[in-house]
């Protein structure tokens, strides 16, 4: 009797092991690289954990290098995948990283009504989810209301003797939008834009966040930042004004959260449905919700003109661009 109490109380423990083991292979987990803001990322990071069971194991960037850190990294990877998805908040580093063959195709099925030329037509990558280039002013410094309104007032004499800013273009957004602006203007056009603008009394700063908290605080008149930094000082009661770039003339430029899944990756399946959850109508509402993107890529087109730009074409002199403005700037 006592023996076979023994036997028992061996096979129980021996399949409450295998039990815990089958627990343990069995979770499923997906590890996101992110560009965008870590309280922003965070809370969808959630929700998606929440709505499928999947652990999120996110892998943050700093504002300083917003991007291009996090591509780096994934470059590096390259034999050797550490990240399954990277969720980015702008699209230049996107399309340099499918040119390094960091990413694998895959359509979802959510993103059958993004426009096509913010989706790769392979699936290496797809945009959703848009934030504007916005000019911030202070309000308190520019009573009568005539507010500067154009990515050309940063180089306008009319503005000499207020102080501007715009984020360093070597990352994030404002990496793209030079981009843009060379694809638009001509290399050395947009080169020489950021050499006037500093002779023309604009500060060159670490990340849009510091252009907001700059103008926010009356350190300086105006500058160029997102929409998402921008309205966050709205929301905060700061004495700012946010004005989408240019609606009289060229418009302004919309730049897209992009996502891609990495080739060679460890759980491509439960990145797959992290790309689903991303590319949602609900998780896109969600963001305009939390104010980090403010325009549908997802849905009818915004009532703003857009700058008109593809985005490949704007990334073929990237390299010769990043080191002619690189030497060109004043740090």
């Amino acid at each position: 009797m006592k023996k076979t109490l023994i036997i028992i109380f061996i096979s129980l423990l021996f399949l409450s092991s295998c039990s815990g083991e089958r627990n343990i292979e069995e979770e499923k987990k997906v590890v996101v690289y992110t560009s965008v803001d870590q309280h922003i990322a965070e809370e969808i990071l959630n929700d998606f954990e929440n709505e499928t069971g999947i652990k999120v194991l996110p892998v943050f960037d700093i504002e300083a290098s917003k991007t291009t850190g996090l591509a780096n990294r994934l470059i590096s990877e390259k034999d050797n995948p550490q990240g399954d998805v990277f969720w980015s908040s702008e699209i230049i580093m996107t399309l340099k990283l499918k040119e390094e063959g960091i990413f694998q195709p895959y359509i979802s099925e959510e993103s059958l009504n993004i426009p096509k030329s913010y989706k790769d037509k392979d699936g290496f990558w797809t945009g959703f989810g848009g934030r504007a280039r916005v000019m911030i002013v202070n309000k308190d410094i520019f009573k009568n209301g005539e507010y500067p309104s154009s990515v050309y007032d940063l180089t306008n004499e009319k503005y000499k003797d207020y102080k501007k800013a715009i984020a360093y273009p070597m990352f994030g957004t404002t990496l793209t939008h030079i981009f843009v602006m060379s694809q638009n203007w001509g290399l050395d056009e947009a080169v020489q834009y950021f050499v006037d603008a500093q002779e023309n009394n604009t500060l060159i700063v670490d990340g849009n966040s510091v252009v907001r908290d700059l103008v926010a605080s009356g350190e300086i008149a105006f500058g160029i930042t997102d929409t998402d930094d921008a309205f966050a000082a709205v929301k905060d009661g700061k004495p700012v004004e946010v004005i989408y770039l240019d609606q009289d003339s060229i418009g302004t430029l919309v730049i897209p959260n992009t996502v891609g899944l990495v080739n060679g990756c460890s759980n491509p399946e439960e990145g797959k449905i992290f790309m689903d959850f991303i590319l949602k109508k609900e998780t896109e509402n969600k963001l305009i919700e939390m104010g980090f993107i403010d325009i549908s890529l997802n849905d009818e087109e915004p009532d703003l003109k857009f700058l008109e730009c593809d985005f490949q074409k704007a990334y073929e002199n990237s390299d010769e661009l990043l080191e002619e403005i690189q030497n060109a700037l004043v740090r």
